[in-house]
């Protein structure tokens, strides 16, 4: 098998490219299978820590009481500390295999293991939490800047920290896989152009549905910024009235409008992936004013969040199944769409980072 050489696309953008391009983000196919590999060694290690009778294991009731609907919740250190481990160190070798040009069920396998792997570490470890820390941190620094305090970095226990590192796994992993899969397919693995293949995404067809997809991003959230806008009016719209005055009392109405305020300006900015000024800069923009938007700057907190909706939105579903409380249909109901909002969310980004694609300096396309 003649082996893949990371570098040479490093050669391809210093004889093409213009120096800008040099950036490390923009040279991601060749230290994603690193990073992905430095981090399987880092958490093998850790679940060999835990299988030795370590402390610190994040996953379980037992040392998790809150997770009390993640897919882990039965587990313990003992049992799946050595499984990590041995994943973990497994994975580690599946992604070095990707430095040869495999082919056949070869290849078949390895991407089945390496994607198998992103979906994972993305969607079945992290729950509502690391949705909350995202959310809570605009409503915390206004807090602050009014001289209160949310405690806002006591939120961030180990088992939340460990969330966003397997989010973090999981993004590395998914960008080896994509990588390896392109290169294997004689694809571009900066742009994934393999000849006119892709002109299908920009067609006038695609970007329409690709707006209605966008739409529906932006206008999924509206019935939960209903509600807890007229709670904070005085409205309790959906819950009875002693939930009503819980949440009064605690000044969670407040916390409920914060939220509903930072998911408005989400719709904001996801309208912008559809609009001129998601591309280029309005005039009034300061320093940047007229440059053009960085792709990556839209495509990667989009693409995060989009993740963390879809999480968030499956956990709650289940959640709603199991425990149903229709008196206060008003506080759960509008939580229920979290999953078509982020899968939206997901798609339509994914059409937005199309539509941004120019002329290649890697593969001239």
């Amino acid at each position: 098998m003649k082996p893949i050489n990371w570098s040479d696309v490093s050669h391809a953008t210093t004889t093409r490219s213009k120096p800008s391009a040099l950036r490390w983000w923009r040279r991601w196919p060749e230290w994603a299978g690193y990073a992905a590999i430095v981090w399987s060694l880092f958490y093998g290690a850790l679940g060999f820590y835990w299988t030795l009778g370590g402390s610190g294991f994040p996953l379980g009731l037992l040392n998790d009481p809150i997770a009390k609907y993640s897919a882990f919740r039965h587990v313990t250190a003992s049992t799946a500390g050595p499984v990590i481990a041995i994943l973990s160190f497994l994975g580690a070798t599946t992604l070095f295999m990707f430095k040869f040009n495999t082919r056949g069920i070869t290849r078949t396998i390895l991407l089945l293991y390496a994607w198998s792997t992103a979906t994972i570490l993305c969607f079945a470890i992290p729950d509502t939490r690391a949705l909350i820390g995202v959310a809570y941190a605009p409503i915390s620094l206004i807090a602050v800047l009014f001289g209160r305090s949310l405690h806002y970095i006591d939120f961030f226990t180990w088992t939340v920290i460990n969330q966003y590192i397997c989010l973090i796994g999981g993004l590395l992993w998914a960008a080896a896989a994509l990588s390896f899969q392109r290169q294997t397919c004689n694809s571009c693995a900066y742009c994934g152009r393999k000849g006119d293949a892709s002109r299908w995404m920009v067609s006038s067809s695609t970007e329409r549905w690709g707006r209605w997809v966008t739409y529906v991003a932006i206008f999924s959230p509206a019935y939960y910024d209903v509600t807890r806008i007229a709670w904070l009016l005085g409205i309790p719209l959906g819950i009875t009235k002693e939930l009503y005055q819980s949440l009064q009392d605690s000044g969670a109405v407040w916390a409920g409008a914060g939220l509903s305020l930072v998911s408005i300006g989400g719709a904001i900015l996801t309208h912008g992936l559809i609009k001129p000024w998601g591309e280029t800069f309005p005039r009034w923009f300061p320093f940047w004013a007229g440059k053009r938007v960085p792709a990556a700057a839209a495509v990667v907190p989009a693409g995060f969040v989009s993740i963390l909706l879809t999480v968030s939105g499956i956990q709650v579903f289940f959640q709603f199944l199991w425990s149903s409380d229709f008196d206060n249909w008003g506080a759960t109901t509008p939580l229920l769409l979290m999953p078509i909002w982020g899968i939206a969310l997901g798609i339509a980004t994914i059409f937005y980072y199309y539509r941004r694609q120019e002329y290649c300096n890697h593969c001239s396309r």
